[in-house]
């Protein structure tokens, strides 16, 4: 191939194909706010709880907790099973069958951190959950 060619294709592939994640949470923010309230101590409040299944409820706590980090409320973007289970009040008997579906369906990953056991959610992720939870509320409205 000669380098005209290979400029072109390079210059294509940078302004069609990339995909930049480190921005998803300022381009998804008015989605967000929607669903989701951080206090100044890192605490995630999931709002509409009473519409959401158990997986979303997480899905959507996790997602907070990227919005607690970037805000510098919070000093990590995981949250433990305890978190989880006092944060949302969702029993424990419910709560570990549904984490280890969302870790199966690759919508989050599990964390060790010593003999406690971490979830958090990638940020590539937030903008098709978000969607997704803004179709079923409006579906169900």
């Amino acid at each position: 191939m000669d380098t005209k060619k290979d400029g072109s294709l390079k210059e294509k592939i940078i302004e069609e194909m990339t995909v930049d994640y480190s921005n998803a949470l300022e381009k998804n923010f008015n989605l967000a706010k929607q669903f989701i309230r951080i206090t100044k101590d890192g605490k995630v409040e999931v709002l509409h709880k009473d519409r959401l299944n158990g997986k979303e409820q997480i899905m959507l706590y996790l997602i907070g907790k990227l919005y607690a980090k970037e805000a510098e409320f919070a000093s990590t973007d995981d949250a433990g099973n305890n978190e989880l289970l006092n944060e949302l009040g969702i029993p424990s008997g419910s709560l570990l069958p549904w984490l280890k579906e969302l870790r199966e369906e690759n919508k989050i990953r599990q964390i060790k951190k010593g003999k406690y056991v971490h979830h958090s959610i990638s940020v590539n992720l937030v903008e098709k959950i978000l969607n997704h939870i803004e179709k079923k509320l409006k579906k169900h409205a």
